[in-house]
């Protein structure tokens, strides 16, 4: 591992949805409605933020030609002035919505985001873009952000077409992933590896999400943080695996909650994560607040039990729930 300067505060979240009734909220009320001043404060206290961006930035394409596809997410070049205001750094675009709207639509998303000044991984034009790395760095710390998906198979990018970084990591994780990860790890701090995998609205990380997790660290990686299930899941070692949501317009399942999350801050030393913060969150329709009263005591409960059920214990710290992750985790 290289060596930087002293330690790097990071904040992650999970599926940041832009399009649809979101983006009506953007050209109607503006990009710094979506979240209230508290989270945006929160979210400035990391020195790097990266979040999986569940949509497409452009006002180009047509939506993708698959008749079983029910969703369709395209957000307004307005969007990346939420980006901004939440000080985004990279964003993950390896999900099933990055060609809601076709290749044009991704391309412009990447070229927005990168006049923007901020780093996208996951899809690209081209196979080799999609797979490469994402290069972040903040007060002499350098990390590495890799990105994969498991869905869908249709978006993958080939090497002459635009698309997502596709690993079928039901059967373990692939070569070609390990690999990149493995000739990252010498050149930075720490090695983030946020793969968009599993179903939606599952309440803990299934089999192959643990085993490719496993695969992951043994290849390279600092620290895996997941997403996709809409839900967050809980923490086990150096593994988040799945980040919830952040910002959307979904139906509530009553049950699962989709609209309680967390936003994730987690310290990385040279030596790996050290201390991971979860800030409780209420996700409302088009508008993210801090989760309190019942709300909170709901999210403590069910990350406290995500957590236990994988061995993990949970502190609770100024509202904020609290995991010791360790170097040696």
């Amino acid at each position: 591992m290289a060596t930087g300067n002293g330690t790097l505060k990071l904040a992650l979240a999970g599926d940041t949805m832009l399009g649809r009734k979101v983006a009506e909220a953007i050209r109607a009320r503006g990009p710094g409605s979506l979240f209230a001043p508290e989270v945006l404060a929160a979210a400035h206290e990391a020195d790097l933020f990266v979040l999986n961006l569940e949509c497409c930035i452009s006002e180009r394409g047509e939506p993708w030609p698959d008749p079983f596809k029910p969703f369709f997410f395209r957000a307004p070049p307005a969007a990346l002035e939420v980006l901004g205001l939440l000080g985004v750094d990279c964003v993950t675009l390896a999900n099933n919505h990055a060609l809601d709207f076709g290749e044009e639509a991704l391309l412009d998303t990447v070229e927005l985001l990168r006049t923007a000044g901020i780093a996208t991984v996951g899809a690209g034009a081209n196979l080799d873009a999609a797979r490469a790395p994402a290069m972040l760095e903040a007060g002499g710390y350098r990390l590495g952000v890799v990105a994969a998906t498991d869905h869908p198979a249709d978006f993958a990018a080939a090497p002459e077409r635009p698309g997502v970084a596709l690993a079928s990591l039901q059967a373990g994780v692939p070569e070609w992933l390990a690999e990149r990860v493995r000739r990252l790890a010498p050149q930075v701090d720490a090695v983030l590896v946020t793969p968009h995998w599993g179903p939606n609205m599952s309440p803990g990380p299934l089999r192959y999400v643990r085993a490719a997790s496993l695969e992951l660290l043994a290849a390279g990686a600092t620290l895996v943080a997941g997403h996709s299930a809409h839900v967050f899941q809980g923490v086990e070692g150096r593994m988040l695996y799945d980040l919830g949501d952040f910002v959307d317009d979904y139906a509530v399942d009553p049950q699962l909650r989709n609209d309680l999350g967390l936003l994730f801050l987690v310290t990385l030393g040279k030596d790996g994560p050290e201390r991971l913060e979860a800030v409780p969150l209420r996700l409302d329709y088009c508008y993210t607040r801090l989760a309190s009263g019942e709300d909170a005591e709901w999210i403590r409960r069910r990350f406290r039990s995500a957590c236990a059920e994988l061995g993990t214990a949970v502190e609770e710290e100024n509202g904020r729930l609290a995991v010791s992750l360790g170097a040696s985790s």
